[in-house]
């Protein structure tokens, strides 16, 4: 889809709601400050634009609160905001509509996190039992795109953003410097307390819903047991099943994690079937629909609680 072939349509969406500025205002143009507009493909993205580019810049997060952003397609109306985006955020690989959309339209400066952050290869878990269903590792290519789970690595990306924005807009490089740096200690302060409260557990393996925490089982030395591969609507097999209740009898885990945006009903049942507990871990592909109030900071801190509980940690 082309840029030429959007804009009629979403000109006449934009009418038919009855005007056309309501639905024009967000579609990529420059904030009210006059600095540059940034659209993010994703939450983890959109959160480090908006504290990035703090008062200065007006941001747009393609996925909605509640979407689950693997399979999202992009609307025209989103598709315009890409064309007219001072700065396009995405990753490449997470989301192949978006990035076909960007690839297509995109006219200001393209920023990819697969480029710049240091991707982890995607684990075939070759255990017996291995899932049927292969393709959810074609999906993100040969890298596990979850880097989010690693608060230092968000922050690589951070910096990042901060040096793009300061290029879009040379007046406010600084400022978008600064803003960086205290996501960046935020960060990191994260990053210390996950690693000071998962260092005295009873346990170190975690059963969760899909493989979208590798980054946080090798900053803190976890074991993570996935459900599903990569892509949550992935299917075990029997056998996937039957090894994840030897691993809890084993381990003695006391619970299994489901997520927000996926359905819980695979870990409910795998739960139900072991005798142990749910709980809720999330991987903050995107915000819930009830998440108006949370941020990436405080949705990691919410995991960190959840973790140790589970893991009878000190």
């Amino acid at each position: 889809m082309n840029i030429r072939s959007v804009t009629p349509l979403v000109a006449l969406v934009c009418l038919g709601a009855g005007t056309l500025t309501g639905c024009g205002d967000s579609a990529g143009n420059a904030s009210e400050s006059g600095g540059p507009s940034v659209v993010a493909a994703f939450y983890p993205l959109a959160y480090v634009a908006e504290r990035v580019g703090g008062d200065q810049a007006e941001v747009i997060n393609m996925t909605s609160p509640g979407v689950e952003p693997h399979d999202y397609e992009p609307s025209p109306k989103n598709t315009l905001a890409i064309a007219e985006a001072d700065l396009v955020l995405v990753e490449k690989g997470f989301q192949p509509a978006i990035d076909e959309a960007t690839a297509q339209n995109a006219k200001g400066t393209v920023l990819d996190a697969a480029e710049i952050v240091d991707l982890m290869p995607a684990e075939e878990h070759e255990e017996e039992g291995e899932h049927e269903e292969e393709g959810e590792h074609e999906d993100h290519g040969e890298f596990d795109p979850h880097f989010w789970q690693d608060p230092i690595r968000l922050a690589t990306f951070a910096d990042a953003v901060a040096e793009k924005l300061g290029a879009v807009d040379p007046d406010n490089a600084t400022t978008y410097d600064e803003n960086a740096a205290n996501l960046r200690a935020d960060l990191e302060s994260l990053d210390a307390q996950f690693a000071t409260g998962l260092s005295d557990c009873a346990r170190d393996t975690i059963v969760v819903s899909h493989d979208a925490f590798a980054y946080l089982g090798h900053r803190y030395d976890l074991v993570i047991e996935p459900i599903a591969g990569l892509s949550p609507d992935a299917e075990p097999t029997p056998g996937d099943l039957a090894r994840l209740r030897t691993v809890i009898k084993d381990t003695g885990l006391t619970t299994v994690f489901s997520e927000t945006l996926a359905p819980a009903d695979l870990a409910e049942t795998l739960a139900a079937e072991a005798s142990v507990s749910t709980a809720v871990l999330d991987p903050i592909e995107g915000l819930g629909e009830e998440d108006a109030d949370e941020d990436y900071i405080s949705i990691m801190s919410s995991n960190l609680a959840a973790l140790r509980k589970a893991n009878d940690c000190r």
